[in-house]
């Protein structure tokens, strides 16, 4: 089964730099993954470089919520 990872450090980034092809970039790849059977994951990454995964969705309409939340205070 097919797994994609997102940052969300750089989501976040990305969020407060207003680059929305960067994150359609990276939803449109999660929603393939999903459509695919496969799952994403959501993951943060601590300062001392220790990476923990906090959040899985297997459902387009899980990762929608998700997905509408990140974009819910951008312009475009």
């Amino acid at each position: 089964m097919e797994e994609y990872i997102i940052s969300v450090g750089k989501v976040e980034e990305w969020q407060m730099t207003s680059d929305i092809a960067a994150l359609d970039r990276v939803f449109e790849r999660a929603k393939r993954v999903l459509v695919g059977g496969g799952i994403v994951a959501l993951v943060r990454e601590q300062r001392s470089g220790q990476v923990y995964r906090f959040e899985e969705f297997s459902t387009l309409e899980d990762f929608e919520i998700y997905r509408r939340g990140v974009y819910k205070y951008l312009n475009g």
